[in-house]
């Protein structure tokens, strides 16, 4: 076991992460590059930082001793069904002198499998935007959301941005001063806490400067809303509870009432301490009381371990789980 090395990598839209581990659980290198999402940078640059992030993790490896390997992405099955771009992360492969197979999985997949080694279960992933799926066999089955900020993606850092800015506007409207959060995402978006004297120039100047920017960067107003959460300010909580509803809702929409298995908490919303995964936590222990309740953790190392599950040596997932992915509970 200790010969025999996996690859996986985590590909999101910012950063991409490889690791490199044997059977036995050692870490033998780690790799980073850029954002490598084909479906947001292309296929060619995408590959191109998969590429750097491989050759960091194999540094110090003897790429022949690769049996198996998995990438993990958003937007998987517009790769798979994209020849050029598979072509790309083929060729990527074969300079990094891996000569073995790899598949291709979803991230919310590798997000579940970050959490824990049960074949069945859920996962709730939040950050930009919001997608629950159903876990079967270790293959995605049913999914809810991740509809994009349009069309869904309720409870997520585009849903907290949006719904922000629209309370704020509310305020502006009734000639109510805003609160601390309020002032907090007028200086984020025109410079300047201050209402001028005719409010509804204040309210002009907010919509221009949200609509001339893509909709989708309403997300990045996210954090605000977490950090005066935490100071537990009138504004913010209900936003939060608002959104661990919705984000608990879309999970029931694929899980059944008294569900048992694993729900795992994927994205940057919901991993780490912040007020909108406790509220999930909440949600989830008053809709599945008898269900464990997890926390993803390093994406490159579950992939990693989804590769070699196909590898006739590995007899038991559940302890190989054990020794390659670090899991939070």
């Amino acid at each position: 076991m200790s010969d025999t090395v996996v690859v996986g990598l985590d590909v999101g839209g910012t950063s991409t992460r490889a690791t490199a581990l044997t059977l036995s659980g050692e870490r033998l290198g780690t790799g980073r590059g850029g954002g490598g999402n084909p479906t947001s940078h292309g296929a060619e640059r995408a590959a191109a930082e998969l590429l750097t992030a491989l050759c960091g993790a194999l540094a110090d490896v003897d790429p022949s001793r690769v049996r198996a390997g998995v990438i993990g992405l958003a937007g998987a099955a517009r790769l798979l069904a994209d020849p050029a771009g598979r072509a790309a992360f083929d060729q990527a492969w074969a300079r990094a002198g891996l000569r073995c197979p790899y598949a291709v999985h979803g991230d919310a997949l590798v997000a579940y499998a970050s959490g824990t080694a049960a074949p069945d279960g859920t996962v709730l992933v939040a950050g930009t935007g919001a997608i629950a799926a159903q876990v079967r066999d270790l293959r995605l089955d049913r999914v809810a959301d991740g509809h994009g900020w349009l069309l869904g993606d309720a409870g997520s850092g585009f849903w907290l941005g949006r719904e922000t800015v629209r309370s704020l506007l509310a305020t502006l409207d009734s000639g109510d001063p805003p609160g601390p959060l309020g002032r907090r995402v007028l200086t984020d978006l025109l410079g300047t806490a201050d209402v001028a004297a005719r409010s509804r120039d204040t309210v002009d100047a907010l919509i221009q400067a949200v609509t001339r920017r893509p909709p989708v960067e309403l997300a990045r107003l996210a954090p605000l809303v977490v950090a005066a959460a935490v100071d537990g300010e009138p504004e913010a909580v209900p936003l939060i509870e608002r959104a661990a509803a919705h984000l608990a809702d879309s999970a029931g929409r694929i899980r059944p009432a008294g569900a048992v298995t694993p729900l795992v908490l994927g994205g940057g919303l919901l991993t780490g301490d912040t007020p909108l995964a406790a509220a999930v936590r909440v949600e989830a222990h008053r809709r599945w009381p008898d269900a464990p309740v997890r926390t993803a953790g390093d994406g490159a190392a579950a992939a990693a371990w989804l590769a070699a599950l196909d590898l006739p040596e590995v007899t038991d997932p559940a302890a190989l789980h054990a020794r390659l992915v670090p899991t939070t509970p």
